[in-house]
This record gives C-alpha cells, sequence and structure tokens, in this order.
C-alpha cells in the first residue's frame, strides 16, 4: 500500500517574546541576584550570574523570537515561566486544544471529515497528564472513531509517529491517519539558566497521512524512512511523577531541560549525516535529488554543518529552510513546520527529505516525493 502525507496543519500562540524582551528581563535577574548575593559572591562562596545578551543567543542558536502560550509569566522577573490555569476535568486540556487547532486546519486543507480518519496519533516530547491519553481526548473532541494513541520520542517525535501512521497504512491497519505534534515546551524551560532559557518555544502542528488510493489532492508520496535510537544523557529531563515521592525532594530547577550543548553537537550531527547519505543510498538517489531539506530546528549551526555535508557544496537557504529564527527550537514539531511553512515550488517527481534528530539520541527520515 503506497501512503501520502496529504496535507498540514499548524497552530501558533498569538503572543511572541523577542530576544531583546528575554535578555532584559534574565539580566533584570541576573543583577537582583548578584546584589542580594554581593557578599557571599565577594567571599567566593556564591557564584556571580553572568547577563546575557541577544548577540549571544543569535550566535548560539540563530533564533531570534519564539512563541509562548503565556508572555507575561516569562517576562515577569519575580515568576520567570508561563502561567497556566487549572482547568476543570470536564473542559478541553491545553495540550489538546492546540492539538486540536492544528488538526482541523490539517482536515481543511486535505477536505476531510473526521468521519473519514481511523487513528489519531498524539506524539509530543512531553504530555500535559499520563492518562487519559491526550490523542483520544482530540479524538473525541473531532468526533472520530477508530482508536488513538500518545507516543514521545522527544525531538524525534514528530516523524516518529509519522513513520508509525505510515507502517500503520502500509499493513492496512489504517487508511487515513492524524498525527499530532503538540509542543507546549516554554514550561520546560528553566528561564534563569543563561544558556538555555531562550531555546523552546510553543506551537502545534499536525499531519494527515493516508493512503495513495484515497480521493483528494496528490499528496506527497512516502518513498523510505527510518528510525533509529542510542542512548545519551546529553539532553536530559528528569521531570516526571515520580518526583513527587523522592526524598529527599528534588529542588525544582533540578527538573528542568538541561544539555550539554557542544557533545550534542559534536555527537549528533555526524550521526545524522551518516544517516541521510545511508538511507539516499538505499533509495538509490544521491544529495542531488534533493531539492529540499527540511530539518529539525534545534540550532542553525547544526542545521548549516548537516545541510553543507549532505548536499557537499554550499546550500540556499531553500534547499534547507530555517524556521527556528522565528518560533526558536520547537522540539518533535520542528521539521514538520519547516515542511509546512516551506513546501511549495515543487513539481510532480521532485524529492525532499523530513529529518528529525534529538534527545535519546534518536533521529528520523521521511524521504517524499510529489505526485
Amino acid at each position: 500500500m503506497n501512503v501520502v502525507i496529504r496535507s498540514t496543519g499548524l497552530w501558533k500562540p498569538e503572543e511572541s517574546v523577542s530576544n531583546d524582551e528575554l535578555v532584559a528581563c534574565y539580566n533584570a535577574y541576573v543583577e537582583r541576584f548578584n546584589d542580594e548575593n554581593a557578599t557571599a559572591i565577594e567571599r567566593g562562596t556564591v557564584e556571580a550570574l553572568n547577563p546575557s545578551s541577544s548577540a549571544f543567543i543569535e550566535k548560539a542558536s540563530g533564533i531570534k523570537s519564539r512563541y509562548t502560550i503565556d508572555k507575561d509569566g516569562v517576562l515577569d522577573v519575580e515568576r520567570m515561566r508561563p502561567r497556566v490555569a487549572p482547568r476543570p476535568d470536564d473542559e478541553i486540556s491545553l495540550m489538546a486544544e492546540a492539538g486540536l487547532a492544528a488538526a482541523r486546519q490539517a482536515l481543511e486543507t486535505a477536505g476531510r471529515d473526521p468521519k473519514d480518519i481511523d487513528a489519531v496519533i498524539c506524539s509530543a516530547t512531553s504530555m500535559q497528564r499520563t492518562y487519559p491519553c491526550i490523542a483520544i481526548e482530540i479524538q473525541k473532541a473531532l468526533g472520530i472513531e477508530g482508536f488513538a494513541y500518545d507516543m514521545s520520542v522527544a525531538c524525534s517525535s514528530g516523524t516518529f509517529g509519522s513513520i508509525s501512521a505510515i507502517n500503520m497504512i502500509k499493513t492496512g491497519m489504517a487508511k487515513s491517519v492524524l498525527v499530532i505534534t503538540p509542543e507546549i515546551t516554554t514550561p520546560q524551560l528553566n528561564f534563569r539558566d543563561r544558556d538555555s532559557h531562550f531555546i523552546f518555544g510553543d506551537v502545534a502542528i499536525a499531519a494527515l497521512i493516508e493512503a495513495e488510493d484515497m480521493p483528494g489532492d496528490a499528496g506527497w508520496a512516502v518513498r523510505g524512512t527510518r528510525m533509529m535510537t542510542t542512548y545519551s544523557n546529553n539532553i536530559r529531563s528528569n521531570f516526571g511523577f515520580l518526583n513527587a515521592s523522592e526524598e529527599p525532594a528534588p529542588a525544582f530547577e533540578d527538573r528542568y531541560f538541561v544539555q550539554e550543548g557542544r557533545k550534542v553537537f559534536k555527537e549528533v550531527c555526524p550521526m545524522v549525516i551518516d544517516l541521510i547519505n545511508t538511507e539516499l543510498g538505499k533509495l538509490d538517489w544521491t544529495s542531488a535529488d534533493l531539492k529540499r531539506m527540511w530539518l529539525h530546528q534545534a540550532n542553525i549551526n547544526m542545521n548549516m554543518m548537516i545541510a553543507r555535508k549532505v548536499y557537499d557544496r554550499e546550500f540556499s537557504s531553500e534547499e534547507a529552510p530555517i524556521v527556528l529564527d522565528e518560533y526558536a527550537n520547537i522540539a518533535g514539531a520542528g521539521s514538520l513546520v519547516a515542511f509546512h511553512l516551506h513546501h511549495d515550488g515543487f513539481e510532480s517527481g521532485d524529492k525532499g527529505l523530513i529529518c528529525s534528530f534529538g534527545a535519546g539520541y534518536s533521529a528520523g527520515t521521511i524521504f517524499l516525493e510529489k505526485r
């Protein structure tokens, strides 16, 4: 059974935070911290904090701004994290609401009714709750029959979820699957950490993946897929339900996302380059066949190195588009958001690659051909 990506849909918060705004808040926190701990800093028992700058952030990451579910909370120096109002159990959850908006756009673009959908996969870095599944909540809100489930593979969540849907269709288990990646990631950030406070943004992306013989727009034929993982502690979050039972209780800051950025760069880039080249060989394609690569949007320096090595030449911004300047790192949604925003200009037979990489380590590839 041939499989196509029929359509995609995008949701983003209304509010955006620029680097300048983020830095102003962070530096106000640094100044207050250093003033309050001046004596200890002078004695050498407390280390002074260093201020940040927009130039530092952009050079280190390529990020210029990020969308957030709560700008006021992020920029409140007394709080420095989003505010999330609790909702009653009979009201749709925040993550499901974001995913639902993206899913509806994907359905509308494809001209699909929810009754045409067989399954929903919600695949994201972190889920708002353990159960019931966010995917089942979205399934109910849309009125879809069939089944739904959640999954998570960090920044490869979008591609792994999509490949799961592709394989499901190939085996005949379903003919039409919604894959939704709602990444509400700003609550995972320690906005008091200079090395990471700028990294994440909030977004949701949905992809409608179907059997080729279903009616509708031609879409993108899936020509090859690959998933791979190898264990690493260099990107980690220890947040989970066991935290409440830990003795002694962990500091709140210890539950946030942390990474060893330089190690990630040195280890992940060669891994992804080798993966892409190996899979190209299996398809009897070369990099010259790739009109565009939609890469994970974590760091502009990683993307530039991977694209340059795969193409084996300097490349244009159209060949490896960047959205992280506006969206920041949007975790498992990154490569699919890049695809959603930059899939224009393709004719039948043109080829492209959706590729994710991140914590785990994990990496996923989906090779496409425009029908």
